[in-house]
């Protein structure tokens, strides 16, 4: 899996700690996840994080492409939101494409198949 995902995000993860059950992320709402720098919060747990390939990439998006690069940080997020809503804002844009764009080759990496 780290593999995988250091293949597609171009960078590593091995740093990145994923924490299940997490109060954190259930104080944001009905999210399924949030992220912050070298951290993934999940509301429920880690087997089903890991057997969701575009919600995996997407949040391993937020942390290595976006807190990672400084990108992104609380206040941009907020702010953001703000203006543009959760749906628009340029964080969560970039991750779904992200994810959209990687998840069949993460998931076909994963069942052993080779890329397309």
């Amino acid at each position: 899996m780290r593999v995988a995902l250091e293949e597609l995000l171009g960078a590593p993860v091995g740093h990145v700690r994923v924490i299940e059950h997490s109060w954190f992320a259930r104080l944001h709402g009905r999210a399924v996840a949030t992220t912050r720098r070298g951290r993934i919060y999940l509301r429920g747990s880690a087997a089903d994080f890991w057997s969701n390939p575009p919600l995996m990439l997407h949040e391993y998006c937020h942390v290595i492409r976006q807190w990672e690069t400084g990108a992104l940080t609380a206040r941009r997020y907020a702010v953001e939101c703000l203006r543009r809503g959760y749906w628009n804002n340029r964080f969560e844009i970039e991750a779904r494409a992200f994810a959209a764009a990687h998840s069949a080759r993460l998931h076909r990496r994963l069942l052993g198949l080779p890329p397309r």
